[in-house]
């Protein structure tokens, strides 16, 4: 690693757009190119799975534009995703929805137990899917009257800071501001930010809603939500008086004029109808509940797990603190490696139900190059930017990303590959140092290349029985 000036940044490739928040056209109009297109900013490589995607959300948009009973009959084409881990499987999935707009959930099959034990009830899923369209649509409803809440907010303060048209022996604290004070003046000095440090009494809410659990019918464990502010309103419903200062109280008072404003029964609504419509599952190690031909003991519970998940991904109604809520069209995306077990030692009914099956390609330096330079999110621009903040200017040769890219091939083969986070592992181990001395070297230039990483991290990569413990 050598302090110099820093060159101008070049680049033999063409640059990536930049990302906005949103996609520049509606996400119901972007075709399986452009949805491919969106994707290649974040993953590399592994177009069959991008495309599978891709079409799969299109098709979504298909399906509405057809009238009913048609429309009704036309169910998600499941994806079944195979290849070792660390090679983007994950991550595909969590961007498609992310680009929908859609609740997404990631679990993991393995963690599912055959009903009749205790443990968790796969039904689950679909609920913790629920909770977070609940939290999609209530952070999107917040956003619509944020405005309309702060304005009332401000009313109310007002209201608090002058209780009666009777307060002409308010202090002021600049004598330009002495006078005949009204509601007006006041919200002229509030908006000016001379009053930010009074003090005003307000209502908060001292609810503390315990977290119940109980045992299913079927021996899984739940977590129930309950309305006891319903059930026991003088015991959970209280709300005390509390001194805060007026920077405070203006975001306490918005905060409840926000929830005034919201309809939670449509909140409910239209949670379910994104998760029923638009909602995704993505189901991990499908291949840890594979049960293989002739097994006894462990393989009967996993073919037990599978055919619990059976009626929820063929489509069934599940039962929500929300209310009632169909599985018949959310997307299942299965992913495994497969290294042990195979595909078809899923049980028939459950292959059936994910039709679309693509290969996901293992990861080589090629890879690992594009991996940490192209994405929007590249690790390299990650460590730029949060050394940035310490006042270190730090930039990556094309030589010192061949290295790390090369370790990484190299540690795999020896050692467990994890694909692509293994080169998380090697740049944090490379750049441990600079990040702990980082605060004192403010204003300092710094350039890795090829020779620094190599002296950086040769020596523990050729070492096999240290590198699995370090990298």
């Amino acid at each position: 690693m050598t302090a110099s000036t820093l060159p101008p940044a070049t680049s033999d490739r063409e640059p990536l757009a930049p990302v906005a928040a949103e996609p520049e056209i509606p996400v119901e109009d972007l075709t399986p190119k452009q949805i491919v297109a969106e994707l290649d900013k974040y993953v590399v490589g592994q177009k069959p799975a991008k495309r599978a995607v891709a079409i799969a959300l299109r098709n979504r948009w298909r399906r509405q534009q057809i009238a009913d009973p048609m429309a009704e009959e036309i169910v998600p084409k499941n994806i079944l995703m195979i290849g070792p881990t660390g090679v983007g499987k994950t991550e595909i999935a969590r961007r498609l929805a992310k680009l929908a707009r859609a609740p997404f959930l990631k679990v993991e099959a393995s963690k599912f137990t055959e009903v009749g034990y205790v443990g968790r009830d796969v039904e689950a899923m679909v609920r913790d899917l629920m909770d977070i369209s609940i939290g999609l649509v209530k952070d999107e409803k917040r956003r619509a009257v944020l405005q309309s809440a702060a304005e009332r907010a401000e009313d109310r303060l007002l209201q608090l800071l002058v209780p009666a048209p009777t307060s002409a022996s308010f202090s002021f604290d600049d004598s330009e501001e002495r006078g005949s004070p009204t509601r007006e003046k006041f919200r002229e000095l509030l908006r000016k930010g001379k009053l930010e440090n009074r003090e005003v009494e307000v209502e908060v809410d001292e609810t503390r809603f315990p977290s119940l659990e109980m045992f299913t019918p079927h021996g899984g464990v739940e977590e129930v939500g309950i309305n006891l502010k319903d059930m026991m309103p003088g015991l959970f419903g209280r709300r005390k008086r509390q001194s805060v200062k007026v920077f405070e109280a203006r975001e306490i008072l918005k905060q409840q004029e926000v929830e005034k404003l919201i309809d939670q029964r449509q909140v409910a609504k239209e949670a379910a109808r994104r998760v029923e419509q638009a909602g995704i599952i993505f189901l991990d190690e499908i291949d840890k509940v594979a049960g293989r031909e002739g097994g006894r003991g462990p393989d009967i519970s996993r073919e037990g797990v599978q055919r619990d998940l059976l009626p929820i991904v063929e489509g069934t109604t599940v039962t929500t603190k929300y209310g009632m809520v169909r599985t018949d069209h959310i997307l299942f995306i299965a992913a495994g490696a497969f290294h042990v077990s195979k595909p078809s030692d899923l049980i028939p009914e459950l292959q059936g139900r994910l039709p679309i099956r693509v290969e996901l390609s293992p990861l080589g330096k090629e890879d690992f190059v594009r991996i940490l330079t192209e994405p929007e999110a590249a690790l390299t621009k990650q460590y730029t930017a949060l050394l940035a903040t310490e006042g270190v200017a730090i930039t990556f040769t094309p030589d010192a990303v061949e290295e790390l890219a090369e370790l990484a091939v190299e540690v795999n083969s020896r050692t467990e590959n994890i694909g692509a986070r293994r080169l998380a592992t090697l740049m944090e181990k490379l750049l441990e140092e600079i990040s702990y001395e980082a605060p004192d070297m403010k204003d300092t230039t710094l350039e890795v290349t090829g020779d620094y990483v190599r002296s950086a991290l040769a020596e523990i990569a050729k070492d096999e029985d240290l590198s699995r413990y370090v990298l």
